[in-house]
């Protein structure tokens, strides 16, 4: 089968919470933790390991401020993260096939 190739799926992107994160990343460019937290369902525990494992493949940016005195977190998509995603779909595209 020409085009199928199992080793072209990105292991950062393809689990189920970075993969969410990466497909609302890639619509909104920056979410907040607790808009992410709320949208996938996860713990706060487990939205952070899934958040730092896409930030240290560099496919997104985080940022920590305050606001109103309350710790802000917000993830950026960047542009080696989008570069990756159209990757990641271009490759799952070709092993579902036409």
């Amino acid at each position: 089968m020409t085009g199928f190739d199992i080793g072209q799926i990105d292991d950062v992107i393809h689990g189920r919470m970075r993969l969410g994160i990466m497909a609302y990343l890639a619509d909104t460019e920056t979410a907040d933790f607790n808009e992410l937290k709320a949208l996938l369902q996860a713990t706060q525990g487990n939205l952070s390991v899934h958040l730092r494992k896409l930030e240290e493949a560099g496919y997104i940016a985080i940022e920590k401020s305050f606001l109103n005195r309350k710790p802000l977190t917000r993830a950026t998509i960047t542009r080696k993260g989008r570069e990756a995603f159209a990757a990641y779909l271009e490759a799952l595209g070709k092993l579902i096939g036409p």
